[in-house]
Parts: C-alpha cells; sequence; structure tokens
C-alpha cells in the first residue's frame, strides 16, 4: 500500500500528501476504538489506501520522532521561537519557559530575534552569545533591514518541519511574509500574562514551502504550564545544567540544596547563567503550584 504524510487534519478527514497528490482520508475504525493506542495526527507518516484518485482510508501510522499535545502535532523537526528585542521587550523567563516545552517534547529550537535594528548591537549580541554557548542555533533579524538574516531562517527551515511560536506582538506574521511572500499563516499568538494563546486557526496544517520543507500552521501552543513535567523532567529540560549533572555527586539532582551540585557550583563561578538558573527556581514553583492545583484526588 502507498505512504504519504498527513498534511492537513479537519472535520474527521486526513489529507494525505503523496508527492504532488493529496488524498482526502478517512481513519480506518479501529482508531476510532476506545482506548486506542495511537489516534492520526498532522506530521505523521502513515500507510494509506486510496479507493480513487482522490478519497482513501488512514490504515497505518508510523513510529513518531516527536509529538506536541498543543498544538497536535507530530514528527517536527524543530520550533522556531520568535522573540522581539522592541516592543514587546525581550523575555529572557519566556524565552526559557518555551525551550523547557520544546526540550520535554524532544524537538530542537531555533531562537530568531525579531526587531534586531531597535535595539543597540550589543543587547542583540549579548542575547546571541549567552543561547549559542548553549547549544541553540540564534539568528537576529529586521523586516525593516531586508537582508538582515531572512537568509539564514530560510536555510534553516529548507527540508524540515518547522513549527513557529512566540509572544504577542513579536513579528511572526511579518517574518513569514518576509520570507515566503503569498505564503498565509494564521499565527497564533501566546499572551504573556495568561500563557494562554488566541487562536486564530481551528485545525493545524502543513504549508509545503517551496524548494522543500513545511511550516506547520497551527493555534500556536495554548498553554505553558507544566502539565506533563515533574521535578527532574524540568531539570533536564534546561541543556546546560543537564550537561553538568552527571558531574553532581547525587544522581538525579535537581541542583537546589544538594550538595556538591555541579549546576549549583557553575552558577556560583559565573560558567553557568545565574538569570537562568533564576528562572529554573521560578519554574519550579509554578510546576510545585500546578502540581497542587491538580491533585488527582
Amino acid at each position: 500500500m502507498p505512504e504519504g504524510r498527513i498534511v492537513k487534519a479537519l472535520s474527521g478527514f486526513y489529507y494525505v500528501a503523496d508527492g504532488d497528490r493529496v488524498f482526502s482520508c478517512r481513519a480506518r475504525g479501529l482508531f476510532k476504538k476506545k482506548g486506542a493506542k495511537v489516534n492520526p495526527l498532522v506530521g505523521d507518516w502513515v500507510v494509506y489506501d486510496a479507493i480513487n484518485e482522490e478519497e482513501g482510508y488512514v490504515m497505518e501510522v508510523g513510529e513518531r520522532t516527536s509529538e506536541l499535545v498543543r498544538p497536535p502535532i507530530s514528527n517536527v523537526d524543530q520550533a522556531v521561537l520568535v522573540f522581539s528585542m522592541f516592543k514587546p521587550a525581550f523575555s529572557a523567563l519566556l524565552l526559557d519557559k518555551f525551550l523547557v516545552h520544546t526540550e520535554h517534547a524532544g524537538i530542537d529550537s531555533i531562537i530568531i530575534l525579531s526587531k534586531a535594528d531597535q535595539v543597540p548591537e550589543e543587547e542583540v549580541r549579548a542575547i546571541t552569545e549567552k543561547y549559542e554557548a548553549i547549544g541553540y542555533t540564534v539568528i537576529p533579524t529586521s523586516t525593516k533591514q531586508e537582508t538582515r538574516g531572512l537568509q539564514e531562517v530560510r536555510e534553516v527551515l529548507h527540508d524540515r518541519i518547522s513549527v513557529f511560536a512566540g509572544q504577542s506582538g513579536v513579528g511572526k506574521s511579518s517574518l513569514i511574509n518576509a520570507l515566503f511572500p503569498g505564503v498565509s499563516l494564521q499565527t497564533g499568538d501566546v499572551s504573556e500574562k495568561l500563557g494562554r494563546g488566541k487562536h486564530t486557526t481551528r485545525h493545524v496544517e502543513l504549508i509545503p514551502l517551496e524548494g522543500g520543507g513545511y511550516v506547520a500552521d497551527t493555534p500556536g501552543f495554548s498553554s505553558l504550564e507544566f502539565m506533563d513535567l515533574d521535578e527532574l523532567d524540568l531539570a533536564e529540560a534546561f541543556r546546560d545544567f543537564a550537561e553538568r549533572s552527571p558531574d553532581c555527586k547525587f544522581r538525579g539532582c535537581l541542583h537546589v540544596t544538594e550538595p556538591s551540585c555541579a549546576v549549583q557550583e557553575g552558577v556560583a563561578s559565573g560558567e553557568l547563567s545565574k538569570e537562568r538558573y533564576e528562572n529554573y527556581l521560578q519554574f519550579r514553583e509554578e510546576l510545585k503550584e500546578y502540581q497542587r492545583r491538580n491533585k488527582p484526588w
């Protein structure tokens, strides 16, 4: 049977792209049974059975490399986190929170600093160097200075499935329009105060890019609450801390009060970011509060 990728899910139909053709498919009954282990998601590689030139059935779902719950999408290669340098001002706290979620989901992140022309170059350089040292790709951009960063962003999107995210007003739509004229994404924004998205789309869709790759048109990250993490997950979602943790005295160290903690020592020596460590401690409090509010009894 042929294989393809689900590029859109809407009203019980799964649109499966196979080369230049897209088949409108229903899922076989086995996916609809209570307790079904896997339900098809946008991004899934699937085996399908074509019943005519336009329609078919999804028969099997392939193994996933990653999966997001909100938005519901699989096999994303990277999250493109767009953060403004000016109006709204850059928020390291919010960026670190996004990075916790993408790290926990097993998805790499590309950090885009939009409106980079609006602040002194030293500010842009300091943020860029900080996150590059952790291992992230950081690309300052400006849609006013059209040559700045846009080609680099095109290159990191090539032949990959990317989902865009960021707080309201950072210029995601302007960036997409500058990168790919004619591609319209209903990008959902995230409120910094509430951490909840304004849902501008009701479904997830993969938009093919010229030359290869997809950009996910999604309602955005609708929640930044720590609903699927425990304390150790949170500690491991800080990439720079996770690299140091093998040197901690205790396995499963949470880097708070434990003796001979390599992370605390790294913060004290200035080798690790004090700001990120303080954000980590704040997230721990948020996690405890979330767990307190959502006890199963």
